[in-house]
């Protein structure tokens, strides 16, 4: 994929690995916490819109329910995006997330009202993955990612990536516990952006594009994937659940 390029520290992945005992019996983010405030009140969908101008559909369905965002297909096929009013430019964004296995999801930045936005995957199902890199809506699209789902959630699989998986498969299960909530984090500076990703503390991804595509501002969302994708499952009883979303801006002189 000639539209991107790899900064890669080998420092950092042996020492991602290195912590991986530890992290797997105490997840948590381990970069810096200081700065964020909350985009998400616990109560109420202040701040935050539905865009009915994305291909998923209308915008599916969004309530608050026991201070989590939970979302979902309104009616088979019908998904759509969650987009913060305010956009944003230079910025690290952490959320929990506890979804059920088989929607497909995602952590969108500088999003676009019709959805076009760097991914952060939270393609939570089977040949999914989570906290790659997408090109969503661009004419061009670009995936990068160092894993995949098999089957179920306790399963993964190594693939090729400019960014080695930090976690081995054997250790997932201990990582990994569906049903307990887990942190995300993602981070996105410059234009052309490079982003990091991180799960539970631990970097799953270094990413630098080489084109400016979006606007140096855009909006925070989340998705719920529109279509009978993942095929054969009844997306209208299956959800993705988030809490605790804060932000971070970040100045121009980040890196």
């Amino acid at each position: 994929m000639a539209r991107y390029v790899a900064i890669l520290s080998t420092g950092l992945v042996l020492g991602a690995v290195c912590g991986l005992v530890l992290q797997a019996v105490q997840p948590g983010p381990k970069t810096d916490d200081t700065g964020f405030v909350s985009i998400f009140d616990g109560k109420t969908l202040q701040g935050w819109h539905v865009s009915h101008q994305t291909g998923h559909g209308t915008g599916g369905r969004w309530a608050v329910e026991n201070g989590v965002i939970v979302g979902s297909q309104d009616r088979p096929g019908n998904g759509g995006i969650l987009i913060t009013d305010v956009p944003y430019g230079n910025f690290e964004v952490v959320l929990e997330m506890n979804n059920d296995f088989g929607p497909d999801s995602g952590l969108f930045l500088r999003s676009t009202e019709q959805g076009k936005a760097y991914q952060a995957y939270i393609d939570y199902h089977t040949d999914g993955s989570l906290m790659g890199v997408y090109g969503e809506g661009f004419a061009e699209p670009f995936s990068e990612s160092n894993f995949r789902f098999l089957g179920g959630p306790d399963k993964i699989k190594r693939v090729d990536s400019i960014f080695p998986l930090p976690v081995s498969p054997g250790l997932w299960p201990d990582f990994w516990k569906h049903g307990e909530w887990h942190v995300l984090r993602a981070r996105i500076v410059g234009n052309p952006p490079t982003i990091d990703t991180w799960i539970n503390g631990v970097q799953f991804m270094h990413w630098a594009d080489k084109e400016k595509s979006l606007g140096d501002k855009g909006g925070i969302a989340l998705q719920v994937h529109g279509g009978n994708f993942p095929a054969g499952l009844d997306l209208t009883k299956l959800f993705v659940r988030y809490r605790n979303i804060r932000v971070k801006v970040l100045d121009d002189s980040a890196k």
